[in-house]
């Protein structure tokens, strides 16, 4: 008798098991319809990038976009300088992002992997523009640290979270 009651709980303790266990799935993400554009300039090189500058824009960002040319990118505006913190949750391209400061000089630039959650954390705390592109884009242009972006929004024209 001892072990069919163990048979007869097994099943449902499995299942619990199961439910408690189980990680939480993110809902669907649609991706955001194109913002607007700008046409940024850092050297001999030019990239389309389209303006994230509300904050569900910026949120959004390029999750679940299936491509992204070569050439083109999204520039996220801050409202004020500040240390800046992007992940790739929902984000199936393989990306590398700059965060720039608000004279537009290109502080940093990081590899980022699609579907990663770790934050790629800056080390700079005065950065009012962040810049993704695809993967690679700013090696084989040879864009580095301490260059100039032209045409950048100015200043606090982004829309305060």
């Amino acid at each position: 008798m001892h072990k069919d009651a163990i048979r007869c709980l097994l099943p449902g303790a499995l299942l619990l098991a199961a439910t408690l266990t189980a990680p939480a799935e993110d809902p669907p993400v649609n991706p955001q319809p194109p913002l607007p554009t700008t046409r940024l300039v850092i050297g001999s090189t030019s990239v389309k990038a389209e303006v994230a500058d509300e904050p569900q824009e910026r949120n959004l960002g390029l999750m679940a976009r299936t491509e992204l040319a070569d050439g083109e990118g999204m520039l996220f505006v801050f409202p004020e300088p500040q240390p800046m913190s992007f992940w790739m949750r929902n984000t199936l391209l393989p990306l590398s992002i700059a965060y720039i400061n608000g004279a537009g000089v290109i502080r940093e630039i990081h590899d980022m992997e699609p579907l990663k959650d770790t934050p790629i954390r800056s080390v700079f705390r005065d950065l009012l523009y962040a810049l993704e592109v695809p993967q690679g884009w700013f090696s084989k242009n040879k864009i580095l640290p301490g260059d100039r972006i032209v045409g950048l929004p100015a200043p606090g024209t982004a829309t305060p979270d």
